[in-house]
């Protein structure tokens, strides 16, 4: 794959461990699964779900208490992203922060990739 010897994939931040942790408690899970798939006005969304364990090609990131999963699928995608938990006055949620996006819609649900038509015709 495409890790740097010695560092994470991504990164996340205290208030999304804090919530990964959470999460992880209160449905008994191994850890939680981010994942990219086909959708939205932009070409792609990011998926995220309770897992009851790692999968044999998921990249696994541990910080404290929290464990994210990281689908095959989504690896090449999620280099250098920084996953946050933010609490807003109307919505609360994760933020990613991701170098590889190249274009997002205006609900920021959606985003697009600058390789991803040739990561498509790949897969």
């Amino acid at each position: 794959m495409f890790n740097v010897p010695g560092q994470d994939p991504v990164t996340l931040t205290d208030a999304a461990i804090a919530q990964i942790a959470k999460l992880m408690a209160r449905e008994n899970a191994a850890g939680f699964r981010i994942g990219v798939k086909k959708g939205g006005c932009a070409g792609m969304e990011y998926t995220m779900e309770v897992a009851a364990e790692a999968g044999p090609m998921d990249i696994v990131v541990e910080k404290g208490p929290a464990r994210v999963l990281i689908a095959p699928m989504a690896q090449m995608f999620m280099l250098g992203t920084e996953i946050d938990y933010e609490t807003g006055l109307l919505e609360s949620g994760f933020k990613f922060r991701n170098p590889n996006v190249v274009e997002a819609c205006g609900c920021g649900e959606s985003i697009k990739f600058a390789d991803m038509d040739e990561a498509a015709s790949k897969a």
